[in-house]
């Protein structure tokens, strides 16, 4: 299993799309096969900081999701909406651990 949090710094003007652009592709990650989490979640104190937490069956299921179509299109359009480059920070999972139950595509 591989968790990924990606951090993300949006400029305020374009914090609105960025949500949009994200949901779509946070919903169509959900369906791919080594996908087992991914949720999208703001800052309160600075509602311009996200993280993308994304928890894949393994680095396969990661590498295949940065080949999906719904990616690359939301690599792209979010380029230019970026206040600093994106982190992610790769992360093993202590708890739940591997085989318990993480939400699927529904």
């Amino acid at each position: 299993m591989l968790i990924v949090c990606v951090h993300v710094h949006v400029k305020p003007e374009f914090r609105q799309q960025f949500i949009d652009a994200t949901l779509e592709n946070a919903r169509n990650t959900l369906c791919e096969p080594g996908v087992l989490r991914f949720d999208v979640i703001q800052q309160i104190d600075d509602p311009n900081r996200f993280i993308l937490y994304e928890v894949y069956k393994d680095e396969a299921g990661a590498l295949a999701h940065k080949e999906t179509a719904h990616y690359a299109k939301w690599r792209d359009t979010v380029a230019e909406w970026m206040a600093e480059p994106r982190r992610g920070v790769k992360y093993n999972s202590v708890f739940p651990e591997k085989g318990e139950q993480w939400a699927t595509c529904k």
